[in-house]
């Protein structure tokens, strides 16, 4: 294997590394923005948990935040809690901030 070729496996294993590193905390963020909304919403821990994987998934089903900030919206404007979309953004960068911490240190 040439010098460039190691460098190019280098660049490709660097590059699934960090794609994966960001998965993850996108997901974990969500997860823990789903809970933060759960108990917005006083949902029952059984309930919050099943609420946070919807949120979760709410990324993969119109790809991106975008959806997951409509989704958290429209389930809090239901119950007319008067959260702003400011509040929710706050959270989510808060949640997102936690999450790259919980999966830098694990």
């Amino acid at each position: 294997m040439t010098t460039f070729d190691e460098r190019e496996a280098g660049f490709e294993a660097k590059f699934t590394h960090d794609a994966d590193v960001e998965f993850r905390v996108v997901a974990r963020a969500n997860r823990l923005l789903g809970a933060w909304a759960a108990g917005k919403l006083g949902l029952t821990p059984d309930a919050a948990e099943d609420y946070a994987r919807a949120v979760v998934h709410a990324e993969f089903e119109k790809a991106g935040h975008a959806a997951v900030l409509d989704k958290v919206m429209a389930d809090l404007a239901v119950r007319g809690l008067g959260v702003s979309a400011d509040d929710v953004r706050a959270a989510m960068a808060a949640t997102t901030a936690e999450a790259r911490r919980q999966v830098m240190d694990a």
